[in-house]
């Protein structure tokens, strides 16, 4: 097979132009960053995310208050937030017996939990950019009350609270609504988190992500929205497109120790942020988005800083998504364009939501 010839040039480095990596504290790892490819023609597969218009009450919806679910049971005329147990819950509270005879190889281990789901509104219909800033609060609330109450099951060690939106991300009823996944175990990502701030804490006396903010601040190239108690940035070493992250000015390990002032600061950074995304295609976005904070092991935990991380898959427009696929299956992530021009994009949409322009 005979290769083309290409002319190596000699050039002094530009980050918005040259490949590079950057590196990311959190997770102790490397991603790949290739500005040059961002203008390559696109000839592969689109996804139409479909723009519906819901009802206020769907009475197919199993979400929706007062119908009855899959399993038989009957939601009430709820209003607001609604939290119930999953009926097809992941993990499972039984106490199962298990003798402890692994190899090298084929090691496993019984894992107990909750498993719950938290409708945001009645309404069918809306999404957290569409609620009102306080009843997002009552969300924000509802998640610090679960937090709590799920941490004190003396099995419990760790609580994951997330949303999955839109069909793109596997969502399979478009009701708002968020679940709870709360296990024995703290998991895999949160564990390398959990020791990359430590490691950073021990070493320095003060919160990886609190001096982080603090020089992002300074610098104001990747943050997109601020107000008294929260930022919202795409993080230096993002690897989804449009990725952004929530993170506390003042660090808190957990959401037990927001006031209520900051409680409502994240719910309204929440609703704006959530609104650039909406108006940056002019559709519902799609994204997969959590919490990370202390577990709930009964250990202390300084080292934590109460963060949301948002995954939104799309990359050019309304149809066309980044996959992680190929390298970055085998290797590690890359992405093409610059966290830098993403939070230029970001932070220059407007926080009134497209349907109200």
């Amino acid at each position: 097979m005979e290769l083309m010839n290409t002319k190596v040039m000699n050039s002094s480095f530009d980050q918005k132009k040259h490949p590079h990596r950057r590196y990311n504290p959190l997770l102790d790892e490397w991603i790949l960053v290739s500005p040059q490819r961002a203008n390559r023609p696109w000839q592969g597969q689109t996804e139409k995310v479909a723009e519906q218009k819901l009802p206020a009450h769907d009475p197919n919806c199993y979400l929706c208050s007062g119908n009855v679910r899959v399993n038989g049971d009957k939601n009430p005329d709820y209003q607001g937030v609604f939290v119930f147990e999953n009926d097809f819950g992941s993990l499972m509270k039984d106490n199962v017996e298990f003798s402890d005879e692994q190899s090298d190889f084929f090691s496993l281990k019984p894992e107990r939990g909750i498993n719950r789901v938290i409708c945001f509104s009645e309404n069918h219909s809306l999404t957290l950019p569409e609620m009102e800033v306080d009843d997002i609060k009552n969300v924000v609330d509802v998640w610090r009350q679960q937090y709590e109450d799920l941490g004190a099951e003396d099995y419990i060690n760790h609580v994951q609270i997330f949303e999955n939106k839109g069909s793109v991300m596997g969502c399979s009823n478009p009701h708002p609504h968020g679940q709870i996944w709360a296990q024995s175990s703290i998991p895999s990502t949160v564990l390398r988190t959990q020791e990359n701030l430590k490691k950073y804490f021990d070493k320095n006396g003060t919160s990886l992500l609190e001096d982080y903010v603090k020089r992002e601040l300074e610098i104001n190239e990747r943050i997109i929205l601020e107000n008294e108690d929260f930022v919202a940035m795409v993080p230096f070493w993002a690897i989804w497109p449009y990725e952004t992250m929530i993170i506390s000015k003042k660090k808190a390990e957990n959401i037990l120790e927001l006031s209520d002032s900051e409680k409502l600061s994240l719910a309204a950074i929440i609703k704006d942020l959530t609104i650039k995304y909406d108006n940056l295609f002019e559709i519902s976005f799609p994204y997969s988005a959590g919490i990370h904070q202390s577990p709930t092991d009964g250990k202390p935990h300084p080292e934590w800083h109460f963060h949301i991380h948002f995954y939104p898959p799309l990359l050019r427009n309304a149809e066309v998504k980044k996959f992680m696929v190929g390298y970055e299956m085998l290797a590690e992530a890359q992405r093409d364009i610059t966290a830098e021009q993403s939070a230029e994009i970001l932070k220059n949409l407007s926080v009134v939501h497209y349907k109200c322009r």
